[in-house]
């Protein structure tokens, strides 16, 4: 089974500095039929207007994972870790026990990045903080792995049973993600369109699949982030 949330039917906020698309409720936009998809908390897609950002705030018991799509996105936390991410690159912060941080576009121009927020497999957790300089050809015309649970292949690890994958198709190009029994998947068309399972999707929708494989074509090209997690409720 497969469900898709165009943009236009997401929750939106404008702050003047920043711009929001939320996938799931979060701060004033309040939607009972979307609090979360299994282990996947949140999904906010922002636009960070140059020289503004979030000040320190604090976080705990959360698996946050940054995925930049234009621009810088400069991390600084209480553990001591400070970080310039661009295009393509990941960051992650394991917010455990409690930690506090910030992130702020440093540059010219406006940043936009993918912030996820999923549930950690417990909750006491010590803080920790990682990142990965991917390079953007390694997801063209092919799935990249970024993000996997402790002990899996991927550079970047979190605290849950959930993966992450990108990919950058060409125009015209073709693919297929497998979603397994016992598993599913949210998508998100970051850039481009595409055809998905025989539905259309337009940059910033997003796709919930529960056990069912995704066959993928797009016209014009297609920059697309999957998370694939075990299908159900979180314990």
């Amino acid at each position: 089974m497969i469900t898709v949330y165009p943009a236009e039917k997401m929750g939106r906020s404008d702050l003047g500095w920043l711009q929001s698309w939320f996938h799931f409720s979060f701060a004033d936009y309040e939607n009972p039929a979307r609090v979360h998809f299994g282990a996947l908390r949140v999904i906010n897609d922002d636009l960070v207007k140059a020289g503004t950002g979030f000040d320190t705030h604090g976080h705990r018991d959360m698996e946050i994972i940054s995925y930049v799509v234009d621009g810088g996105l400069t991390h600084a936390d209480s553990m001591g870790n400070q970080r310039t991410l661009t295009r393509g690159q990941v960051q992650y912060m394991s917010a455990g026990t409690g930690v506090r941080h910030s992130e702020h576009n440093r540059g010219s121009e406006t940043t936009r990045l993918l912030q996820v927020w999923i549930f950690p497999d417990r909750k006491g957790y010590a803080p920790r903080y990682g990142d990965h300089a991917f390079d953007w050809r390694a997801r063209e015309n092919q799935w990249l792995h970024l993000v996997s649970p402790d002990g899996g292949p991927a550079p970047v690890q979190i605290h849950q049973d959930a993966n992450f994958h990108a990919t950058a198709l060409s125009a015209g190009g073709e693919t297929r993600f497998e979603v397994g029994a016992g598993r599913q998947a949210y998508l998100v068309l970051i850039e481009g369109d595409a055809r998905i399972n025989g539905e259309t999707l337009q940059a910033r929708d997003g796709l919930e699949s529960v056990e069912t494989t995704l066959e993928i074509l797009t016209d014009t090209g297609a920059h697309m982030l999957v998370i694939e997690m075990a299908a159900g409720p979180v314990d």
